[in-house]
């Protein structure tokens, strides 16, 4: 007994550190405890354990080696500190590839969420970014630099990267002594041309100019400053910031505090302090739409802030109001416009920082003159503007409601063209031309082969030709180029569509699995001579999807017309449709609250790009969880197009008589009004969430006791303070409480009565993505079974052979 405790003893000392050091890798055989840091290999940057001020718990962060005043540049346990005793805890990988943060009784504070094949490594780099290798294949498994905090320092990016799914913006500190995520956050939105906005909560308090090619609109800061240059990306799948210093030997960040302020500073080593160079908001002006709607803003006169863009062609909305400094109102034409007899012409205002962008559109590849011509004959645009002012200007943005948050800057602003009334425009001593646009031929489609077919389409006004072996298709809102698959090559890659390579059948017909000569593998959805659907649909689909790019949308990659067959091809989904892991409880075990969590968010991803991202504002209408596809690595893809309805400008909603989509997914005001917008989309994604979650069907489940179905029950649990009930026993013991009740709640919040109280789908993937109190839902619609109309009939949609949940396609509304 004496020996075995020797041996015991003498194992402990081997194993355990008893001393303090700078390493300079974490492996599985060397680990960080508190007295250790890991240090860059140019000493710039340290990690390790900290307590910030008189703070008694304890973090592990990042921070500069070589300054005298210990700044932070990244916290990993920010909401879940080190508390009580304070030894004993370790930075360590966990096999295989996980690096995870134990405390001193070994359970898990914080983790990476890697895997790897083995021989993972995590070091700190000279640009103050830890990165998590996979020693095999020599691949980054994870980089500190994708989850910012509140700093930003050169090499680090802020935007969003729409393909990818991956966003990255700042959320300060709680307190100087407290980095949990704080109420402020700056971030990019992307609902029309990219922008950054500070948030406090969900409430705006500052808008940055969008950029324009040698700055932020608005902005005293050139990218030729002395200090950094900036990279800036903007296109229709990336909108992302970085900088790079000019002066390797410059230290700079950019970080947004726990008051609010976002802050350039540079560290000035002669006097031991960050020099801050740079404040947002730095004035009053900078208040968010402080001045109201065709307010402008300057800091000229400090008793007026806000005076009418043009004091002689708007005035002020309440007068009275005006003149005591109540600007909120903003201003108002004096003469409406005339848009419907192409009088109206446009004004250009200079040296202004452009007005907010969430309901614009743009395109960086038009000239100045094409945007006036596509703002011209759209009577809600209100401005156009170029994206780019370098040179001689290009790119085109255009405006679809009031301008806002407009600010005088004489040096940084820009030129906007503000539409105006033709007799605004004869004030000005200009001439007045009445423009006749003549639109592509109204009501015809025209699709070639080997003969000419021709389709009437109604709803929409396109033209459609070969070219090139592509389907060429234009309107006044889209291009689409689709490229033309021959018949014979489907055939041949479904072996003559073969029962063996069926994979389901939908209201549009047999889906089948196909493989090209190339060995890429297919699904071909085949329109069915008995199907309720028909070429409305099939070339709606054609026309939605066929410009969508984003990782979370199933890719069109092409179609087939011969005679009577019609064929859409898309890219082949091995895992299939989400109804069939969810539902199924064989199936269900395969889905850890993990890869539900990440497939929840995949979708609100998707969905806000299709409402306030894509090219046209989409509302699917058919939101379901059969809809839903998965990829070898279990990534959700929108799919299932025909029904969807696509806008321009800023409408967002529309109404019908032939309500479409599936009963226990429908909104109440769609399924019995007819009235359709993109909270529709979102009343069915809040049940598509409880279902994930549940594991249960929202259409047919029935409470024993109370009756109630599933958006009912969640309710229920939710009004009781029991809402972990709802989750599915398959991944229980999987489950992170806190992310499953923020899923449950932003469900509910989804589902709500009222269109106005649900939340657009911007504020859904924030709410996901980041901590912190929500709203508190309503009681939601459709509380019981015996308020969702009809009966539960069976079919499925492409690619799926659920049956339990059909598209409903002839319901009239009242």
């Amino acid at each position: 007994m004496e020996e075995a405790t020797i041996f015991f003893l003498l194992l402990v000392s081997l194993t355990q550190k008893t001393y303090s050091a700078e390493i300079d890798i974490i492996s599985d055989s060397s680990f960080l405890t508190e007295n250790d840091t890991l240090v860059s290999p140019a000493r710039t940057f340290e990690l390790g354990f900290f307590k910030p001020g008189s703070s008694e718990n304890m973090y592990v962060g990042i921070w500069y080696k070589k300054i005298s005043i210990k700044t932070y540049v990244w916290v990993a346990n920010r909401d879940y500190p080190l508390t009580g005793v304070s030894s004993g805890h370790v930075l360590r990988f966990l096999n295989p590839g996980n690096l995870v943060l134990m405390n001193s009784t070994s359970n898990i504070v914080w983790s990476s969420k890697t895997t790897s094949s083995g021989n993972a490594t995590a070091q700190l780099d000279n640009t103050g970014n830890l990165v998590i290798m996979d020693g095999n294949h020599m691949k980054i498994l994870w980089q500190s630099f994708d989850y910012p905090t509140d700093t930003i320092i050169p090499g680090m990016k802020c935007g969003e990267d729409k393909l990818r799914g991956i966003e990255w913006h700042l959320s300060s500190w709680k307190s100087s002594q407290d980095p949990g995520t704080g109420n402020f956050t700056w971030s990019v939105d992307t609902r029309g041309y990219p922008q950054f906005l500070l948030r406090d909560g969900l409430e705006i308090k500052y808008r940055q100019g969008p950029w324009n090619g040698e700055r932020f609109s608005g902005s005293s800061w050139p990218s030729n400053n002395k200090y950094f240059s900036y990279n800036m990306v903007v296109n229709e799948t990336e909108a992302l910031i970085s900088y790079n210093l000019l002066d390797s030997s410059v230290l700079s960040r950019s970080t947004l505090n726990s008051s609010g302020l976002r802050e350039r500073s540079v560290w000035l080593e002669d006097k031991k302090k960050w020099q801050v160079i740079v404040t947002h908001p730095g004035d009053n002006c900078e208040t968010y739409k402080i001045c109201g709607a065709y307010g402008s803003c300057s800091n000229a006169d400090a008793q007026k802030l806000c005076s009418c863009l043009d004091e002689k062609k708007f005035e002020p909305v309440n007068k009275e109001g005006w003149e005591k400094g109540d600007w909120a109102g903003g201003c108002v034409r004096r003469i409406p416009l005339n848009c419907t007899d192409g009088t109206d012409g446009f004004i250009k205002y200079s040296n202004v920082k452009l007005p907010d962008t969430q309901t614009s559109w743009f395109n960086n590849t038009m000239s100045l003159r094409e945007c006036k011509a596509i703002c011209l004959k759209n009577c809600s645009c209100m401005a156009y503007a170029n994206t780019d002012i370098r040179g001689k200007g290009s790119g085109c943005l255009l405006w679809f409601n009031e301008l806002l948050d407009i600010k005088a800057s004489s040096n940084g602003g820009q030129d906007i063209f503000v539409r105006m009334a033709s007799s605004e425009l004869e004030k000005e001593g200009g001439t007045n031309i009445k423009i006749v646009l003549i639109g592509v031929f109204s009501g015809i489609f025209v699709i070639s082969l080997s003969t000419w077919l021709w389709y009437s389409w109604r709803k929409k006004h396109h033209s459609l030709q070969i070219k090139g072996g592509s389907l060429i298709g234009e309107s006044e809102r889209e291009a689409m180029e689709l490229p033309l698959f021959s018949f014979s090559r489907v055939a041949k890659a479904t072996a003559m569509f073969s029962l063996d390579n069926k994979l389901g059948e939908g209201g549009f017909g047999p889906v089948y699995k196909g493989m090209l000569e190339d060995g890429h593998e297919i699904a071909v959805k085949r329109l069915s001579k008995t199907s309720s659907q028909g070429i409305d649909e099939f070339m709606n689909e054609v026309i939605c999807i066929s410009k969508l790019q984003h990782r979370n949308l199933v890719k069109l990659l092409g179609c087939s017309i011969k005679g009577g067959e019609k064929l859409l091809i898309y890219e082949y989904m091995p895992n299939r449709s989400l109804d069939e892991f969810i539902f199924d409880k064989r199936q269900s075990t395969c889905l850890d609250w993990t890869k539900r969590f990440n497939i929840i968010k995949g979708i609100a991803r998707g969905l806000l790009y299709l409402h306030q991202d894509s090219r046209l504002r989409i509302i699917h209408r058919d939101l379901k969880a059969s809809n839903i596809l998965l990829d070898l690595d279990m990534n959700p893809k929108i799919s299932d197009f025909g029904i969807a309805r696509s806008f321009g400008g800023n409408e967002t909603q529309g109404s019908t008589e032939r309500v479409v989509g599936t009963y226990g997914y429908m909104s109440p005001e769609y399924a019995i009004d007819g009235l359709f917008s993109i909270k529709s989309d979102v009343f069915s994604f809040g049940v598509l969430v409880l279902e994930i979650v549940s594991g249960k069907r929202n259409r047919g489940f029935v409470h024993s006791e109370h009756k109630n179905n599933l958006i009912g029950h969640a309710w229920r649990l939710h009004s009781e303070g029991k809402s972990m009930e709802v989750i599915d026993s398959s991944f229980a013991e999987s489950s992170n409480p806190s992310e499953v009740l923020r899923s449950i709640e932003v469900g509910l919040l989804c589902v709500q009565q009222s269109p106005e109280d649900r939340p657009n789908m911007s504020s859904v993937v924030f709410m996901l993505g980041n901590e912190g109190a929500l709203p508190k839902p309503k009681q939601p619609a459709f509380f019981t079974e015996k308020n969702l109309l009809g009966a539960d009939i069976s079919s499925a949609s492409y690619p799926t052979s659920s049956s339990n949940d059909l598209t409903i396609t002839e319901l009239v509304a009242r």
